[in-house]
């Protein structure tokens, strides 16, 4: 078994690579793909592709009855329908807070009083430099939803902890969302 530092120390080795030459080889609407020669801490040379995004925000919304507000929705890389936290990306300049209180009621329809991070969530770090700020939101009242021209999904409530039992069983497959119930589970645990 491999011997791991205590807690709240890192190892000191540095394994940054350096970029040497920069390419964007894809700029659309939503992403940009990067094709980079990058300096390897021994010396060497490789290449690295990457998807450069701009950034979102999820909310674990919660009513005061610990019911969480979920979505339905299609998504066509997966080509199939999941069940996810409301979330969006960030628009150019805008603070991840004001992009999440402005998605949840864009796509839900609900207002909440109480805002906190609960955590920062690098999506896929291989391939994407896309990170996701998840906030707990309480205190929810009821507005109206306005969604986006070419977004359909459908809102609903699950109790909190049939949603964890959705999770175990394979229904929430999302990692945004999956890391947001999870951390949430936690965060009450410790109370």
């Amino acid at each position: 078994m491999p011997e791991y530092p205590e807690l709240g120390a890192l190892p000191e080795a540095d394994f940054t690579e350096h970029p040497v030459r920069q390419a964007q080889v894809f700029s659309g609407v939503l992403l940009r793909v990067q094709s980079d020669e990058v300096r390897l801490p021994d010396g060497a040379t490789a290449h690295r592709e990457y998807i450069r995004h701009p950034g979102a925000a999820a909310i674990l919304a919660l009513t005061d009855n610990e019911q969480v507000v979920l979505e339905w929705q299609y998504r066509y890389p997966g080509r199939r329908h999941y069940v996810e936290i409301p979330a969006g990306k960030l628009d150019a300049g805008e603070p991840p807070l004001q992009a999440a209180q402005r998605e949840l009621q864009e796509e839900t329809g609900w207002l909440a009083r109480d805002w906190s991070l609960l955590l920062e969530h690098d999506v896929a770090i291989a391939y994407s430099d896309e990170r996701i700020h998840i906030y707990l939101a309480r205190g929810l009242s009821a507005g109206k939803h306005h969604l986006d021209e070419e977004e359909f999904l459908e809102c609903f409530l699950l109790p909190f902890d049939e949603a964890l039992a959705w999770l175990d069983a394979g229904r929430i497959t999302d990692s945004k969302t999956q890391a947001a119930l999870l951390a949430y589970d936690r965060l009450r645990r410790l109370r």
